[in-house]
């Protein structure tokens, strides 16, 4: 089988949403924190390489943000955290194709996917604080839902007076 077979093999199996245009391939990987990680899978001469969108420049404490990326490729085996020239996060891998098989692929949109999810809550709350709280606060202003910010409780403005208000 050929790499790009190889590629398209293991995503039909994986049942994940998907889509090709040549030697790429799109996919979609679903999470818990950061509900879905879009990737791009480029099948070259001698690798496929990954790359995935974690998180859009921060707007604050930027080498904060940075520091945390650069320690956690530390422990990152097969990808790593870069910057683009906007400073948009992404998680990017290689797999060479010589001897390319379905369980490598799986395993690295794997890595992907649980390292997206799992960065997602700290790279937003570094990078977003200042964010977060006001929409806390225009949250409860209009009444509005709060649950989808509970990963945000500390960042609260209303963290500890009556009724959060």
């Amino acid at each position: 089988m050929s790499a790009v077979e190889v590629v398209e093999q293991t995503l039909r199996d994986l049942g994940l949403p998907w889509g090709r245009r040549g030697d790429t391939f799109t996919v979609t990987l679903p999470g818990e924190h950061k509900l879905t990680t879009e990737c791009a899978l480029e099948v070259g001469v001698h690798s496929v390489q990954v790359r995935a969108f974690v998180v859009r420049a921060p707007e604050q404490d930027a080498d904060r943000v940075h520091r945390w990326l650069l320690e956690r490729n530390l422990r990152l085996g097969g990808i790593a955290f870069c910057v683009d020239h906007l400073g948009d996060v992404y998680l990017v891998g290689r797999l060479p194709v010589a001897g390319l098989v379905p369980k490598s692929v799986d395993r690295l949109l794997g890595a992907v996917a649980e390292t997206a999810d799992r960065s997602f809550d700290p790279l937003v709350g570094m990078g977003f604080a200042d964010s977060i709280r006001r929409e806390w606060a225009w949250r409860r202003s209009r009444g509005e839902s709060t649950a989808n910010l509970a990963a945000f409780a500390s960042l609260d403005p209303g963290r500890g007076t009556p009724d959060g208000l």
